[in-house]
């Protein structure tokens, strides 16, 4: 009856409906669409919106396959995501855009009598093998009781992963164990290499992280949105830092692929927590401040890992992007960010799961193309507040900069140019 009355609608106003193609058969995605009164279209007809898995990302904007796309038509991933989506380029480009920082004198880039970023360290220490092999050995070997964790570069759902703690379990993955040079058993197979966060937050005793949803509608200039119903997800063992557990990912790995083949795993809540109710429970443990100041690093790591990656962004205007942010908390409230996934699953584990993911499409559909209208990429992207459900603008470059240059104005000459003592956050009015 509803799509029905979405058609007569349609008729009556002469609105022409919006047309999709979608590489997914997945039910919070295709209700969405539905509930629009949208057409279903094969990806090789003409199509306004495209919600498209990476391989056809990479067919589109394809130089010898791909083709012109008009202004009405819009799609999912940005053509090269992987600067920030892939392990080791997302790791690569945040060290260049500290160095970068340092460099031009930034406050930003200040370090402490250890050398260490004081603002900008929220990756843990990271190597790329096998070319940083050698780098990693001399690390190695300055904290030899460290556990480090590695995964290969290119995989998701906790695909390939696994701890070590000695050199000797790394030789396991080389072709030559008698030379001191690193090779993966394939090519493809590049790895990254980090120090294992080995002192976790935990809840009842439990490790998690926490997965959060970052949307992106433009690169250049930076404008993003977080989104409020993000969760925690909790391995189902508590955590042992014992050696002797280095192989039980269920200690270990939060990925819900994982945890759900373990004989604990709860299929009614999913071994989740919503972020509300992590809040809570932080607030009442912790105390409202720091919990307020660990959400504020979170949004504010996220800004500048989007910005460690703008420059090299093709910032293609047919583009937007939901990217899923995974990040762990230690027992000192410190957040670090793990990874960034290009596909974040929206495959629904429990109910609560199913309504957050749907909610999450519908949001994010507002804001992409404003409810009753067609796509028009011409269009400056600054949605109406009605427009953006559960989402909150996170960073708006365009915003900041007004912001910046109207508290130069207020300090006048001499002042503090950007008009923050220390350069490291934006004003509200900016940031949320």
């Amino acid at each position: 009856m509803r799509q029905v009355y979405i058609n007569i609608t349609m008729q009556r106003t002469g609105m022409a409906r919006l047309k999709y193609a979608c590489d997914m058969d997945k039910s919070v995605l295709l209700n969405n669409f539905e509930a629009r009164g949208w057409v279903p279209v094969s990806p090789d007809d003409d199509w306004n919106f495209y919600w498209a898995n990476v391989q056809s990302i990479r067919n589109v904007f394809s130089i010898d396959s791909g083709y012109r796309l008009t202004d009405d038509q819009v799609i999912n991933h940005f053509p090269n995501h992987v600067e920030l989506t892939r392990k080791d380029l997302m790791v690569k480009n945040i060290k260049r855009y500290r160095k970068d920082l340092e460099k031009e004198g930034s406050p930003l880039a200040e370090k402490d009598e250890n050398g260490r970023f004081i603002h900008l360290d929220f990756i843990p220490l990271t190597f790329m093998l096998p070319a940083d092999y050698n780098l990693f050995v001399e690390e190695f070997r300055k904290n030899p009781n460290t556990t480090w964790i590695m995964k290969p570069c290119g995989k998701a759902r906790g695909i390939g992963i696994f701890l070590v703690n000695k050199l000797s379990q790394l030789k396991k993955w080389s072709r030559d164990s008698k030379t001191n040079n690193f090779t993966p058993p394939t090519s493809k197979d590049t790895y990254v290499i980090s120090k294992y966060i080995d002192n976790p937050l935990l809840i009842g005793g439990k490790k998690f992280d926490l997965r959060l949803y970052v949307l992106v509608t433009s690169f250049r200039p930076l404008k993003c949105y977080m989104y409020r119903l993000g969760f925690a997800r909790f391995c189902t063992v508590k955590y042992n830092a014992s050696v002797n557990e280095l192989d039980n990912m269920f200690v270990h790995l939060t990925n819900v692929s994982i945890q759900k083949q373990g004989e604990d795993y709860n299929a009614v809540h999913g071994g989740k927590w919503t972020v509300q109710n992590l809040r809570l429970f932080l607030e009442g443990t912790r105390g409202k401040e720091v919990t307020d100041r660990l959400f504020d690093e979170i949004n504010w790591q996220t800004v500048h890992s989007l910005k460690a990656v703008s420059g090299n962004i093709s910032n293609d205007r047919h583009c937007f992007e939901c990217y899923g942010y995974d990040y762990i908390v230690d027992d000192n409230l410190k957040p670090w960010l793990i990874e960034v996934n290009a596909s974040p699953s929206l495959t629904s584990t429990t109910s609560s799961d199913r309504i957050m993911k749907y909610r999450l499409m519908n949001d994010l559909i507002n804001i992409v193309i404003p409810p009753g209208q067609m796509p028009d990429v011409r269009w400056n992207k600054i949605p109406q507040k009605e427009h953006l459900g559960y989402f909150d603008l996170l960073y708006d470059e365009e915003l900041a900069q007004q912001d910046a240059l109207n508290m130069d104005k207020k300090l006048g000459p001499g002042g503090l140019g950007r008009g923050r003592k220390d350069g490291s956050r934006p004003s509200p009015a900016t940031w949320k």
